[in-house]
C-alpha cells in the first residue's frame, strides 16, 4: 500500500556535498503535473526567484519541448535555445539567458520534442558541454510538460526528485493520480504534492487527503508527502499581463508569501537519499532513461 505521510526531514539543512570530480553536487527538482492549466509554470519561476533570494545558484530548466513559455511569462527574448545547441550552432553557455533576482534559465524548443531522435554525437556533446559551465549550480528546477507523454515521463524518472502541482479541480485530481501510477511503474515511488489555486490551507489539504487516499487504496509503496499550498490570488493575473514574477511585482500578495514560505520548505529539507551527481550527471542519466536503460 502507498504511505501518505508529512515531510519527515523537514528542518534539516541542505548542504551541497561535491562529486569525484570536485564538482558541487546539484539539486535536480522536477516540476510536474497530470494536465495543463494547473499553474505549473507560474509556481516553477517564482520558487526559483524565492530559491535564489535564500542564497541558491538556481538553474531554470524550461522542459516543455512543444510549448516553452517561462521566458514569456517573465519578458525575456532568448536569442538562442537548446535547438541551436544541438544543431552545433551555439554552445550550451551560449544561450544561457540571465532572469530576475539572479537565476538562469536554459530555454526550450519546439525541435527537440524527442529525447530519442538524438544522436550519439549530440548527445556526448551536450555531456561535455555540461562539464564546462563555470556556473556553479545548486539547484535546477525542471518545468516538465504537462500528462504522460515520454519527455515528461523521461524528465521526471532523471530528477533526484518530483513535485506534482494539483489543483482542486477533479480533472487536475485524476490527472495527477494517473501521472503518479505510470510513474510507479517505472519505479518512482516518491512524490511531493503543491496544492495551487486553492481558497485556503484547509481546502489545500482537503484535496491532498483524497488523492492520497485514492493512491493508498490503489498504489503499491508510493509515498505522497505534503509540500503545501499557493491560494488563488488575484495580483496573479497583473504579474502575468505585466510579464513580472509574482514575487517581485507583489512581495506582499498571499500567494508570494505561500511561495516564500514553500521555498524555505524546499531548502530546508534535502532529498531523500542526498545529493549525487552534477549537471553532467542529470543529463546522462536522462539520455540513460530516453534509451530505456533505466526504468
Amino acid at each position: 500500500m502507498s504511505k501518505a505521510q508529512p515531510d519527515q526531514a523537514a528542518g534539516l539543512k541542505t548542504r551541497a556535498r561535491e562529486d569525484k570530480n570536485g564538482a558541487r553536487a546539484v539539486r535536480v527538482i522536477a516540476v510536474t503535473s497530470g494536465k495543463g492549466g494547473v499553474g505549473k509554470t507560474n509556481v516553477v519561476t517564482n520558487l526559483a526567484i524565492a530559491l535564489s533570494r535564500l542564497g541558491k545558484k538556481v538553474l531554470v530548466m524550461d522542459a516543455d519541448l512543444s510549448l516553452a513559455n517561462i521566458d514569456i511569462l517573465l519578458g525575456l527574448t532568448p536569442d538562442y535555445h537548446i535547438g541551436h545547441v544541438l544543431n552545433g550552432e551555439r554552445l550550451i553557455s551560449e544561450i544561457l539567458v540571465d532572469g530576475p533576482a539572479g537565476i538562469t534559465i536554459l530555454p526550450a524548443s519546439s525541435g527537440w520534442e524527442d529525447l530519442t531522435a538524438l544522436d550519439d554525437t549530440q548527445k556526448l556533446s551536450l555531456l561535455e558541454q555540461m562539464d564546462a559551465l563555470d556556473r556553479d549550480f545548486e539547484v535546477v528546477l525542471v518545468d516538465t510538460a504537462a500528462g504522460i507523454g515520454n519527455n515528461v515521463l523521461y524528465f521526471n524518472q532523471a530528477a533526484q526528485e518530483r513535485v506534482v502541482v494539483v489543483t482542486p479541480e477533479p480533472t487536475s485530481l485524476t490527472d495527477a493520480y494517473a501521472l503518479i501510477k505510470v510513474l510507479s511503474q517505472h519505479k518512482e515511488k516518491y512524490f511531493r504534492l503543491l496544492m495551487n489555486m486553492v481558497q485556503d490551507e484547509k481546502e489545500a489539504k482537503d484535496v491532498y487527503r483524497k488523492l492520497a487516499a485514492v493512491a493508498d487504496r490503489f498504489l503499491d509503496d508510493v509515498s505522497l508527502d505534503y509540500l503545501g499550498f499557493v491560494p488563488t490570488d488575484k495580483n496573479l493575473v497583473n504579474a502575468v499581463r505585466h510579464q513580472k514574477a509574482l514575487v517581485e511585482a507583489y512581495p506582499q500578495a498571499p500567494a508570494s508569501k505561500q511561495i516564500v514560505k514553500l521555498a524555505e520548505r524546499i531548502n530546508e529539507s534535502p532529498p531523500r537519499g542526498g545529493l549525487d551527481g552534477n549537471i553532467r550527471f542529470f543529463f546522462k542519466r536522462l539520455f540513460q532513461v530516453s534509451e530505456g536503460e533505466i526504468g
